[in-house]
């Protein structure tokens, strides 16, 4: 009687379990019917026909992220690189995920591989490092064009290794030495005529400077030797207006032949001292004669003012 009621008991228990399915937040049920496609079930508690509905296919409804192995592939200058990267995927249709592809995730894979060989073939070697993002997104709209009848949504695609091979590292890091040592010489050659034309202005100030100094230098002296000249005919002028006035006054005559003979005798007493040959005093004799000369000039003048 025991065994009848617990084999009862678990007969029941599994017709229970067979009838009530509890659907699971992150994914989606496929139900079939005697073998055809009945419904999808989303989250939440369902109730089956037991024997006849069963659940054929379970589907994750949250993002998936499948890693896509390194290739080889060809850049469009002919350089051989390795890539792999990340493909981001979400079941959108559990029908498609289910009757659509035998393996969505396997199809993914497959084509994110022959899309990114294709999408490399397209580019330079540094262009595939420059334009990482470019590259993301072409693989991302082409990857989901074709997996649209699959019912998934491919949210994003990430290349996360570019690798060239050992030969082309070794090509790429002579380049660069190369150019790096370029830029060192152009620096050099840029600052060496930088050097140069600072050098030669400095130069060309400096006689510039000169020239300015040595033509103010020569007006200076120009209005210095002018004014000295105005200086001196103003003098003379005034000296000679007093002697005039000296003259007109008594005795003035005898003050005038008393200077002249002043300054013969000191600019014959210069010649004499001055001379390179002797000079023997024989017209001495005429100084008698030059000062009667002189008395008459006085005379002269003096008539003249009266």
């Amino acid at each position: 009687m025991l065994a009848t009621v617990t084999f009862a008991l678990l007969i029941l228990l599994f017709i229970v379990v067979k009838l009530v399915l509890i659907v699971q937040m992150k994914e989606l049920c496929v139900i079939e019917r005697l073998g055809k496609f009945r419904a999808v079930l989303q989250p939440g508690l369902h109730f089956l026909i037991p024997f006849i509905d069963r659940v054929a296919y379970r589907h994750e409804t949250r993002e998936q992220v499948l890693d896509i192995p390194a290739q080889s592939c060809i850049s469009r200058d002919n350089i051989q690189i390795n890539v792999d990267g990340l493909v981001y995927i979400q079941v959108m249709d559990g029908a498609k995920a289910s009757y659509g592809i035998e393996d969505y995730r396997r199809a993914s894979i497959n084509l994110a591989q022959t899309t990114m060989r294709s999408e490399i073939g397209k580019l330079n070697l540094s262009q595939t490092f420059s334009e990482r993002d470019t590259l993301n997104e072409t693989i991302v709209r082409e990857i989901d064009k074709a997996s649209d009848p699959w019912g998934i949504k491919v949210l994003r695609y990430e290349v996360r290794n570019i690798t060239p091979s050992e030969n082309v590292i070794h090509t790429l890091e002579k380049q660069m030495e190369a150019e790096r040592q370029k830029r060192a010489e152009i620096t050099l050659a840029e600052a060496e005529k930088e050097s140069t034309i600072n050098l030669s202005e400095g130069q060309r100030q400096e006689a510039i400077n000169l020239s300015e100094g040595d033509k103010q230098k020569q007006i200076n002296e120009a209005h210095g030797r002018a004014q000295e000249i105005a200086i001196l005919t103003q003098a003379s002028a005034e000296g000679i207006n007093l002697i005039a006035k000296a003259a007109a006054l008594p005795s003035g005559d005898q003050a005038i032949k008393m200077r002249l003979l002043e300054q013969f005798i000191a600019q014959t007493g210069s010649i004499l001292k001055n001379a390179d040959v002797s000079i023997v005093p024989s017209e001495v004799a005429k100084l008698e004669g030059f000062f009667q000369g002189m008395d008459k000039v006085t005379q002269n003048m003096q008539g003249a003012k009266s």
